[in-house]
């Protein structure tokens, strides 16, 4: 069974997720026979390379005063730290992740694609260093296993994985999805958002008990 994860690296929720998905497969007894794979998703395609704070990026963005985008990243982080992952209320930046799209892509060729991944979470939401340099993409890269000369190489060539960063947007707007995390479960199921554990479970039971061709279906947690 093959599960596909369309996420950005600037989406918190997408970080939180993650790790909520990965402790319900880590339960699940058919664990060792699904393929994770990760999509490219991204929330803002026009977001300037340049790293910005991060705190008044969401204030402008969604109408708030900076001290309300602060309770905001507040809230995210204790969701972060009750999943066990570090998470900086202050200090972080953002800016456009489709480099690190296309790096994710080229580590997918070489079987690093889930350590690089990791990777740039942490260090998008728990390091102050920004995880946006060229030159700290190569050095997350190098972390995950992979060759820091081919990493540089290909973030040195703007077209180098390109089309597959484009590929997966395309697809993921013709399932609907207009937010990550958004899970697919062998293009059968499909759960949204970063649902609690328990959900996942559900889905990955559900997906595994119906192995036949059926439309794409939005799974919604229990009320």
């Amino acid at each position: 069974m093959r599960v596909e994860i369309w996420s950005d690296i600037n989406c918190p929720w997408c970080y939180i997720g993650k790790a909520r998905f990965e402790r319900a497969l880590a339960a699940f007894p058919h664990r060792e026979e699904v393929e994770v794979v990760h999509r490219s998703f991204e929330l803002d395609p026009r977001a300037p390379h340049e790293a910005r704070p991060v705190v008044p990026l969401l204030a402008a963005k969604y109408g708030m005063s900076l001290e309300q985008a602060e309770a905001a990243e507040a809230r995210i982080a204790e969701n972060a730290h009750a999943e066990g992952l570090p998470y900086l209320r202050e200090g972080r930046d953002a800016a456009n992740s489709f480099d690190m799209h296309r790096l994710l892509h080229f580590a997918e060729e070489h079987g690093r694609q889930d350590l690089l991944l990791d990777a740039l979470y942490r260090a998008n939401f728990a390091e102050e260093r920004s995880a946006f340099d060229a030159g700290r993409l190569v050095e997350l890269a190098v972390e995950a296993g992979l060759d820091g000369g081919a990493a540089a190489a290909v973030l040195a060539d703007p077209e180098a994985y390109a089309e597959a960063v484009r590929e997966d947007e395309t697809t993921a707007s013709a399932m609907g999805a207009t937010g990550v995390p958004f899970f697919v479960l062998d293009r059968r199921l499909g759960v949204s958002g970063a649902q609690p554990a328990e959900t996942f479970t559900r889905a990955l039971e559900q997906a595994w008990e119906s192995r036949v061709a059926l439309p794409l279906t939005p799974l919604t947690p229990e009320r």
